[in-house]
């Protein structure tokens, strides 16, 4: 099955600031492809039963991971391992962020 993501709309996230197009859906876990408006931030929390991972498109985003906080850049990588706070923030006054975001239930 071919997903042409400029043929997606974007949807609403939970969070005000956070859209995405959902690329897989299944039962065990999920991509989206995530924008973030400048100047959004998405609360910490945690996942019981769930790995996640960002992939940074576009932007510089800031990632929060159990007690780290990384700045990134276009082509990293990040885990966030189940029962790990963890948080989104785009610093921004300007510019997106472009992010894929997977989850994988365990």
């Amino acid at each position: 099955m071919k997903i042409i993501p400029e043929k997606l709309d974007w949807e609403f996230g939970k969070i005000k600031g956070f859209y995405g197009k959902t690329l897989l859906d299944k039962k065990n876990g999920g991509i989206k492809l995530v924008k973030v408006i400048p100047l959004a931030d998405y609360p910490i929390h945690k996942h019981p039963n769930k790995t996640e991972f960002i992939y940074v498109l576009e932007g510089n985003p800031i990632i929060i991971i159990g007690e780290k906080e990384y700045t990134s850049e276009k082509g990293d990588f990040f885990t966030l391992p189940k029962a790990t706070n963890h948080s989104i923030k785009n610093e921004s006054t300007t510019n997106e962020c472009l992010l894929i975001i997977g989850a994988i239930k365990e």
